[in-house]
Order: C-alpha cells, then structure tokens, then sequence
C-alpha cells in the first residue's frame, strides 16, 4: 500500500483528487497488477478501513468505514460512474480492474466537492482510454495473461496508444471467464453453486494534445454475465397484509414463478459510455486550469432465473461537469465547479416480467427520472508550516416518476365505459383518476443538499504531520430507499420505502420523501512519510441525523427460506473508528508493515444495531524484494461480529493467510515481462464475511493461486 500526499496542478492524472492537499490511498504499480481482482470490491479488500461485500464472483462494492454505495462514491477519473450497483449488492459496478492503471481512495469528509453521496470517501478509476499525452517513440501498450486455480479464471487484457502528428489514438479491450470458485470442503460442497462469472470489455479513445493539455473522448462497451448465489425465487410469492409479510400463494396472490428453485440464477449485463475529457492550462485569463468532464451512459442489465427474465434493470445518464482553477488570490489557490446530470432510472419493484403483461393497468417498468445540478468550491491556503483547505458543495436535485401509459385490452373497453358512466367520470375519467392514484402513491421529492468540510494539515520536520478536518454533510436518499415497494429477491426481503409506508400499512409511519441525512464529522490523521519507519494513523467519529437504513418488521419462513419484511426509517446514528498501518524497513531488502480498522456504529434511540457493519480486523505483512526478485507474506485476522441487527446472525471470526512471488525479467527493466503467482486463503479456512447481504450462502473463496504475466512496451 502507498499513501502519498499529492499536490500537483494541470496534467494530473488523479483529476481532482490529486488537485488537493488531503492524502489518498494509491494502488498502482506492480503492487496494483499483483492485488486486482475480477472485481473492484475484492481489490480493495485489503487495503486498511476498506472492506467488502462479496456476492459471488460477479459482484462486491467496497465497504469504507463502515458503509459503501449510496455513501461512498465511485469515480472514473473524477467523472460519476453511473450503473445500477447503489440500488442492489448483486449488481457489479461496471469497471475492468484489469484495464486500470490505479486506483485511489480518498476517505472521510473531504470528499465534499462530490456531494453528500461521498461521506465516506470516494474511489477514483485511473484509465488511459482517454489519452492524456502523446506515447514516446509513437507508440506504447501493455498485454496481460492471468490463469487462476480457484475457479477456473482465464484473463487477458490488452491496450496501445500510438500517434499521429497532435492526435493520440488508443485501443483496449479485456476478456475474462471464470467458473465457480472453490470453497472448502467444511461448506459442505467444494464450489460455491452460481459463483461462476465472465466479462468482455473494450474502448476506443482519441484525443488532440498539445504542450498545454488535451481534449479527447473515448467509447467504451461493457458486457458481464455472472450468477447470483444465494438466489431464490421460491419467495417471489411473498406478499403483505397490512404490517404482516405473508409468503404462501392464496386469491389473487400467486407464485409469479410456479416452477421449481433449482435453476441457476445469473444478471446479464452491457454498459456503454461515452465520455469527453479535456485538460488546459491557462485557456482563461485569470485561470490555471480548466478541466471537463462529459459523460453518457446507457446501462442495463437482465436477471435470468433459469429460462425466464423476471426483471430488467435500465440506467440511461448524461452528465457534464466543468472545473475552473484560478490564479493565487492573496495567497489562496482553489478550484471552481458546475455539475449537471440528468438519468431515467428503471427496475425496482418488479420480479414477474416474465408473465404476461396485463391488459388492464399501467404499463411496467416505471421511470424514476432525477435532475441534479451541483456547485462547489475548493480553496487552500499555506501558512507557514500549516496548510487551511475549505471544500463547499450545494445541490438542487429533483426526482419525478412520469405517469405511465394506461393500458386497457379490447376485452375492458366496454367495462370501463360502463364503470365511467355509473361513477359520473365522463369519457376517459377511468384513465385519468387511475393517473392522479399513481401520482399518491409515487410523489415526486425535491432535496438541496448542503455539504461543507474545512481541513488543517500541520506539517512537522522529519516527515511527520498532522491533519485535522471538520465536515457536514448531506446526503439525499437513493431511488431505492424512497420508492422500494416489494420483493427484492438478491437479498430475500420485502422492502418498503420511505415514501411507501401508508401505502403498505396505515401503522407505519407516515410517509416522507423530504428525510435528509445530515452527518457531522471529525477526522484526525497522524502520519510520517519519511524514514525508516512510516505510518498513518487516522480516527473518526459520525453523527448522522436521520440517516436511512431498513428496519425489521417481521421475518417469515414459511417457503423454508426466510425473508425480510423491512421498512426504510430514519434514525440518528454514530460511527466512530480507527483505521490506519506502520510500515518499518528492516533491512534495504526486507520490511515489515502492521495494519488493521475498526468501525463501530450505534443508533440513538433504537432497540436495534445497524446491519452489515465490518468487524474489527488486524494484518500483518512481510515484504523482501532482491534486485528483480520480490515476494510478500501476509497474514489477516478478521474478528468476529456480535453486535448485529435483529434479522443477522453472528459471524465468527476468521484467518486468511496470502502470498506474492513475482520476477522482473532483464534485471528489472520497466519494459520487461513481469511473472508472477499469488497464493490466497493459503490455509483453506472457511470465511464468512459478515458485511455481504448472502454471507452464509456466499463464503469467501478457499485456496486459489493465481499465475499471470504482464508485459509493457
């Protein structure tokens, strides 16, 4: 792991998070080509208050201090990544950590200038599909072929960027196929059933470059279908009465499947992104730096249950932001920024599109369209040893649900024209007091969040510092958490949103759709970046007012499956953690470096625990590199979860012991292949991850050894 301090201007690659003078987690370099995995979420694993939660091997999202998506946001060279991955675990978030060049994490509040969606950090995606520079000598690439033992995994990825004149042209594409992945025997089988997953992934970029900057764009396609363990659809027949959740099929309640629960399982998925990027330094009097960031997105994806697609997801964005950095004004350098997106967002709230569709009633799937417009501002200032850094964002967002088209078959038309007549509607009544129900029970909700976070940095001699920062942030609830209103089959539960809760139960309360989280937070980071011996060290505490999470109403398990009756509510919570590592070189070849996290999180006022918070967790890790020659040993105890919510059970603790050999030909040349192995789970210990929705119907992966190359030129 490294933990640079990056103050760079113009042709960063970092984009605004390097622009700062805040720290930030890097992974790249060999130690990134060594780490990735098939997902972003395994990636990171491992990285210290960076945990996951596994679905498989097709999907896992990032756990930073204690939450992930909706409340942290994931970046693609400082530009929103938009898929369907905030609204449910088992959707991926649609990168190829294979064709990254890093990532970075930046934690905490000063992720402001991202919005409330970032209070807990954000994840940044490093790519060159977007040529930043002209390659020297006309041309640069790099190949990549891995072979995994777990699960069967055969990765290739390629990419090259050659010039012509002022235009870089550049091409990359990924390939990667993977079985189910082995548990060990103590699961009861020796693979996770559904676990399998595979992905393609290509782009196109070109982009005009001069001394000053660049503008480019680049087309990018990605495709992945991968299974869903733990998946049920015996439980689509769950249905309400009131408060009570009722899964057996009576009257007009049906089993939306009548079929048996042994098919497998899978989510088919294609993204295409456009993007637009442009660099330029001193384009604007008065300012150093312009920065652009466009970008359109159509996402979708289907989940197949054996021959059937009962439902479809759909993520259609555009979105556009403009950064402006100017000149030193009495000493203070910053930048200046617009945001505008604009999406349709559909598929929740619907598991039966594989029946046929009604002739009587509102056409499905229904758009959730939101209108966001954001401006922010960041600004620095030295003095002396202490640098000051303010970052301001305010949003004005907006989420309308048009009224869908009414269906009525030729077999109603003659039925609604009597009920018209008899109720005194008159012609096209029937239509019209259908829409004015459809707008009660989906009110649209308008939010302006508010974000700010103030930072000092105290930079003492012989590398060390220390940095303190304040923030509040706010944060509007996602589509899902106002607009759930049924089964959510991924994680067997009923979910019913804030906006949803008289439509379900007159006991409930009352519905909401103006809930704002507002979390006030501090954070203290201690670190020396120099010597032998370097560290950081960071502490944190949260108060959230009215933060959102799904509270238990009842569970039922009369399928023999259990499942969830949830209710989205607001309530104050806290979370308070520790994060951090020390790294001592023993020797010029051989250093040592302990880590580790802990995050706890109470709610006020509630009988009850938040779910999925990450255990408490300690590694330590052994490095030797020999001229061409490097290897790594590293050993991680993850303790166990008892404080759990009332629809969890505890989650013993585990350890997991891995290892790195890797072999620079040529002496170490940058340009000559790289070989390399890396052994995980080297024990075999059977692990639950107690942050993942399907902990006990998806185990950590058992041993696996992976063999690859990687070669540039």
């Amino acid at each position: 792991m490294r933990v640079e301090t990056v103050d760079v201007y113009g042709m960063s690659t970092a984009g605004m998070l390097a622009d700062r003078a805040l720290p930030l987690q890097v992974l790249s370099g060999d130690e990134f080509t060594l780490k990735r995995k098939g997902t972003l979420g395994e990636t990171l694993a491992t990285l210290p208050g960076v945990h996951m939660d596994n679905f498989g091997g097709g999907a896992s999202r990032p756990v930073i201090r204690g939450q992930t998506v909706p409340r942290i946001e994931i970046l693609s060279d400082g530009a929103t990544l938009f898929d369907a991955s905030s609204v449910s675990p088992d959707h991926a978030v649609t990168t190829d950590p294979l064709l990254l060049d890093a990532i970075e994490v930046l934690r905490g509040p000063g992720a402001a200038i991202y919005g409330g969606n970032a209070l807990n950090g954000a994840v940044n995606l490093i790519d060159s599909k977007v040529p930043k520079t002209l390659p020297e000598d006309g041309f640069d690439g790099a190949a990549e072929l891995r072979y995994g033992t777990g699960d069967e995994e055969k990765s290739l990825a390629g990419r090259a960027t050659f010039s012509l004149g002022q235009i870089a042209l550049h091409a990359e594409g990924s390939s990667r196929d993977a079985e189910n992945y082995n548990v060990p025997e103590d699961f009861g089988s020796s693979e996770l059933r559904d676990s399998f997953a595979a992905a393609t992934s290509y782009s196109f970029g070109a982009s005009w470059v001069t001394g000053k900057g660049y503008v480019g764009a680049a087309y990018t396609v990605q495709e992945a279908e991968y299974g869903l363990p733990g998946h049920s659809h015996i439980n689509g027949v769950c249905h309400t009465h009131g408060p009570d959740l009722h899964c057996a099929a009576h009257g007009e309640f049906e089993d939306p499947f009548g079929s048996s629960d042994d098919h497998t399982a899978y989510i088919d998925l294609r993204s295409e992104r456009v993007d637009v990027r442009a660099d330029y330094d001193d384009l604007i009097p008065g300012f150093r730096h312009v920065r652009l960031r466009g970008s359109y997105t159509d996402y979708s994806h289907d989940e197949i249950d054996g021959p059937s697609v009962f439902t479809q997801y759909t993520n259609e964005v555009w979105d556009g932001r403009i950064e402006l950095t100017h000149a030193p004004v009495f000493g203070f350098t910053g930048t200046m920024g617009v945001q505008y997106t604009d999406g349709t967002f559909t598929g929740i709230n619907i598991n039966d599109m594989h029946e046929e569709p009604t002739n009587l009633g509102f056409v499905q799937p229904f758009d959730y369209v939101t209108e966001n417009a954001g401006l922010f501002l960041t600004e620095r200032r030295s003095f002396g040893p202490v640098e000051l850094e303010l970052a301001l964002r305010k949003d004005w967002r907006e989420i309308s649900i048009p009224v869908p088209e009414y269906r009525i078959g030729p077999e109603y038309v003659d039925l609604i024209r009597r009920l018209e007549i008899a109720l005194g509607y008159g012609e096209g009544g029937w239509v019209r007091n259908q829409a004015k129900g459809f707008s009660r029970n989906n009110p649209g909700a308008e939010h302006d969040p508010f974000s700010a976070a103030l930072g000092a940095t105290w930079t003492l001699e012989n590398g060390y510092s220390i940095a303190l920062s304040l923030a509040h942030t706010e944060r509007p609830p996602s589509v899902r958490e106002l607009y759930a209103y049924g089964n959510n089959l991924a994680t067997n539960s009923y979910e019913v949103g804030l906006s949803q809760t008289r439509r379900a139960s007159s006991s409930f309360p009352e519905r909401r759709t103006d809930v704002l989280e507002a979390a006030d937070s501090i954070n203290l980071t201690f670190r020396k970046s120099e010597g032998r011996t370097q560290f950081e060290i960071g502490a944190f505490h949260q108060d959230i007012e009215d933060y959102v999470f799904a509270r238990l109403i009842e569970t039922d398990s009369e399928t023999g499956i259990p499942h969830n009756y949830l209710l989205y509510v607001a309530a104050d919570a806290r979370f308070t953690g520790i994060d951090g590592y020390i790294t001592h070189q023993l020797t010029d070849a051989l250093s040592v470096t302990v880590f580790g996290d802990f995050v706890r999180a109470d709610l006020s006022g509630e009988d009850d625990e938040l779910p999925r918070i990450p255990p408490g967790r300690v590694g330590v890790r052994h490095d030797w590199t020999s001229g061409p020659l490097s290897a790594d040993i590293e050993l991680i105890r993850t303790f166990g979860q008892d404080r759990v919510a009332a629809y969890e059970s505890e989650t013993d603790g585990y350890n997991i012991v891995n290892a790195t050999l890797s072999y620079q030909l040529d002496g170490g040349d940058r340009k000559a292949p790289l070989l390399y192995v890396r052994g995980t789970n080297l024990t075999d210990e059977l692990a639950f991850v107690h942050t993942s929705f399907v902990k006990d119907q998806s185990p950590l992966r058992g041993r696996s050894f992976t063999v690859g190359i990687r070669q540039e030129f």
